[in-house]
């Protein structure tokens, strides 16, 4: 039986208890105060003991069997029934000044004075829904480190993928993006091995649809793991980016991806009208059911390195920033918005998300569907390096990083810290 003493305690029959205050330690169940008075009328030290359960050692709390009347009565008549006495005010340390209270009617840290107060009032939560597990996956049947990216592979598609898709489920995540890591045999400049509906992509999503068919699959819908330029389109000899063309690519992708089960396509190309073109495919094949997660606003970042590693999918030459967005810009993120609201958008995606706080900020006060933010490659092996360092507690920024891109008004996080996460918030050792 669990009990606790407070010391120093003297009472008498007809006098008011004087002690020491010691914290009681909280209990699922009520609390009893029993208070044992001595035997003889000799005035003795006597111990107030707090028990946390509802029976003493020798059986239960008797009720004295008076109505709510009597009880009432016994109370107005004076004979307050015992209750644990109030605490005293606790000392400060020596020398702390003598000062005159501050004449403030508002204290904000009344509302953070205890971790039940604080869960109370918390704005944001973060749970395992609200985690999307981008994965690497290849052609081979061993799962392959990353080294850009600790703790991340390349993945078997039959075997390292099932089982990693598994491990998440366990712990609440049950939304997957897949990535893959396609053979530079089968790259060609038109990327027509994007829409193979035997690619590595379709057959991954039949294989884990038939294994977990309520797995929500996401897919990336782009030229670049496909293209032997290493673009997100289909490049004109003088180096320009088509865009009608690589629509046109990327209409076919996202119809084989939904054939195959998708459940969400999710265009990160950044061409002009392609939402509304491939909704319009997806339609015409009988996938009005299928979702398009657009990436709204995706900025030219230096922080996809690592990405660009796993699925060694560089730029042969140039770079993105006649497709990707300006890093500079703001303003531009509202007319990417209207423009994907309008050709038919379910969600709307930021990318990186961290440096892009406002830009996700800004998608949420402008419009109502559901905002999705990447925490990128360069984003999770900043954390991840700072931790193997001892710089930071990788744990705790982790969490704190999630929590940000919630607060700044992502409904959804794409992020490689997805399982490790989940089993925090799971409070799973691991």
């Amino acid at each position: 039986m669990a009990s606790m003493m407070l010391n120093s305690v003297n009472c008498s029959s007809d006098r008011a208890v004087k002690f020491e205050y010691v914290g009681l330690k909280s209990y699922k169940v009520h609390q009893n105060v029993i208070c044992v008075r001595p035997h003889t009328n000799k005035i003795k030290p006597r111990m107030l003991k707090i028990r946390a359960s509802e029976s003493r050692d020798d059986g239960p709390i008797k009720k004295m069997g008076m109505s709510d009347a009597e009880c009432e009565a016994t109370v107005v008549a004076g004979n307050i029934p015992e209750a644990p006495p109030v605490p005293p005010k606790p000392a400060a340390p020596a020398g702390t000044p003598v000062v005159t209270t501050l004449p403030l009617s508002r204290r904000p840290r009344r509302n953070r004075r205890s971790p039940a107060l604080r869960a109370a009032f918390q704005e944001t939560t973060l749970s395992p829904a609200n985690l999307v597990y981008p994965l690497f996956i290849h052609e081979g049947e061993e799962d392959t480190p990353i080294g850009a990216m600790p703790g991340c592979y390349r993945l078997g598609w039959r075997h390292g993928l099932v089982e990693e898709v598994a491990k998440a489920r366990d712990v609440g995540v049950n939304s997957i993006v897949l990535f893959p890591k396609v053979p530079d045999s089968l790259k060609s400049s038109t990327g027509d091995e994007a829409y193979n509906e035997n690619g590595l992509v379709p057959r991954t999503i039949r294989l884990l649809k038939d294994k977990y068919p309520d797995l929500v699959i996401y897919t990336d819908v782009a030229l670049d793991p496909y293209s032997s330029d290493g673009h997100d389109g289909i490049v004109r000899e003088d180096g320009v980016i088509m865009n009608d063309e690589t629509v046109h690519q990327l209409c076919k992708q996202a119809v084989a991806q939904a054939r195959a089960g998708a459940d969400v396509v999710s265009p990160s190309d950044m061409m002009d009208g392609r939402v509304g073109a491939i909704r319009s495919a997806l339609d015409a094949e009988g996938f009005q059911h299928v979702s398009i997660m657009s990436y709204t606003a995706k900025y030219a970042s230096s922080f996809y390195g690592p990405f660009r590693e796993a699925l060694d999918s560089n730029p042969r030459f140039g770079d993105k920033k006649t497709y990707q967005m300006n890093p500079a810009n703001y303003r531009e993120a509202l007319v990417e918005t209207r423009e994907d609201e309008s050709e038919g958008a379910d969600i709307l995606l930021v990318k990186p998300g961290l440096p892009y706080l406002d830009v996700i900020r800004l998608l949420r006060d402008n419009s109502a569907l559901p905002i999705a933010a990447y925490q990128v490659s360069g984003e999770y092996s900043m954390i991840k390096a700072g931790g193997v360092l001892k710089m930071i507690d990788e744990e705790r920024v982790m969490m704190e990083s999630l929590m940000c891109l919630r607060r700044a008004g992502a409904d959804i996080i794409l992020t490689y810290f997805a399982l490790q996460a989940a089993r925090s918030l799971c409070g799973e050792k691991r």
